[in-house]
């Protein structure tokens, strides 16, 4: 097959091989994107140096310019490069605290979880929010100035959480270590 060409018409979920311009032949499966050891190097650069230009990019990975950068406007195509932010240091905004509230809900009927979900979509001092298995149905991590900014997010907020049957917080002592990189 030629260098560029894929193969086609493989059954849904099975292994193709395909053939890039830019490497060595890679397993694909269908719905996922393919990284290759040179992809890896961009992805790990990027979520450590999110402002590099591609010019310092491309050297450290050992491209030229060009390919780095259309390598990095493959990944952000294929979703795989979701969006770039700036990180904050919460202390330094006076979010001194970092509380993980557990929530139970009253039920597990998809309307009340998406009821659920939607509201704390709107609360802005929650960070992230997860679906869980285990004792808790979600997950919540919260950044706060002290316990009573956290007394009135709960009061004005976290009480209001549609179908909430329990609720329990812990306060973070201390953080030990953070990162935001996926391994790659």
């Amino acid at each position: 097959m030629p260098q560029g060409a894929a193969k086609l018409g493989t059954p849904k979920g099975t292994a193709t091989k395909k053939y890039l311009a830019i490497g060595p032949v890679v397993e694909e499966y269908p719905g996922m994107h393919v990284l290759d050891a040179i992809d890896r190097r961009i992805l790990g650069l990027l979520q450590k140096e999110g402002r590099i230009s591609n010019a310092d990019l491309a050297q450290r990975v050992h491209l030229s310019p060009s390919a780095c950068h259309r390598r990095v406007q493959r990944l952000e195509e294929a979703g795989v490069i979701s969006g770039y932010v700036a990180l904050l240091d919460a202390r330094a905004v006076q979010r001194h605290t970092t509380v993980f509230v557990e929530i139970t809900l009253s039920g597990q009927a998809d309307e009340l979880l998406d009821a659920f979900e939607r509201a704390v979509r709107m609360i802005p001092d929650v960070l992230e929010c997860h679906l869980m298995a285990g004792t808790a149905d979600y997950l919540l991590k919260i950044v706060v100035s002290d316990t009573d900014d956290f007394a009135r997010i709960h009061r004005q907020h976290l009480s209001r959480l549609p179908g909430v049957a329990q609720m329990h917080s812990s306060f973070a002592l201390r953080t030990v270590f953070r990162t935001t990189a996926v391994p790659v």
